[in-house]
């Protein structure tokens, strides 16, 4: 297969099994950590309008689901691709980084929780997908 190709096919496949990951801790968070009372979080208005209501406890899922998304598609991503493993895996990571932010300005989050994700969950998860991949 062209390697060209095949890295384009290793991003796409680290893209989208990494949502999975994202999508799939984001659903069960609920049921672990309930949502504080009176909440609608089933939208994202009901999300801006409850986000107040939140402590501590609530971003732990959060965190985890974008974290773990970055880290096992930077990891695929290595897998599959063909050449320019690192930067394959570092694409995964601006391209969630990229979801991260917009995520973060439609949402009135805590600054310390903004920071947090958009610090440690993105990039440095890319990276550490890279490295554990390559192993």
């Amino acid at each position: 297969m062209n390697p060209t190709l095949k890295n384009v096919l290793a991003v796409v496949a680290g893209l989208i099994i990494g949502s999975i990951v994202n999508m799939g801790i984001i659903m069960i968070s609920g049921s672990i950590i309930p949502p504080p009372e009176g909440g609608d979080i089933t939208t994202i208005e009901g999300l801006k309008a409850t986000m107040h209501l939140f402590e501590p406890k609530h971003f732990i899922f959060p965190f985890l689901a974008h974290a773990l998304g970055t880290l096992v598609g930077a990891f695929l991503a290595t897998k599959i691709a063909a050449t320019r493993k690192q930067l394959m895996a570092l694409l995964i990571g601006v391209f969630f980084l990229i979801g991260g932010t917009i995520n973060i300005s439609m949402l009135d989050g805590p600054m310390w929780f903004n920071a947090l994700d958009l610090i440690l969950a993105y990039i440095p998860m890319a990276y550490l997908g890279w490295m554990l991949a390559k192993k």
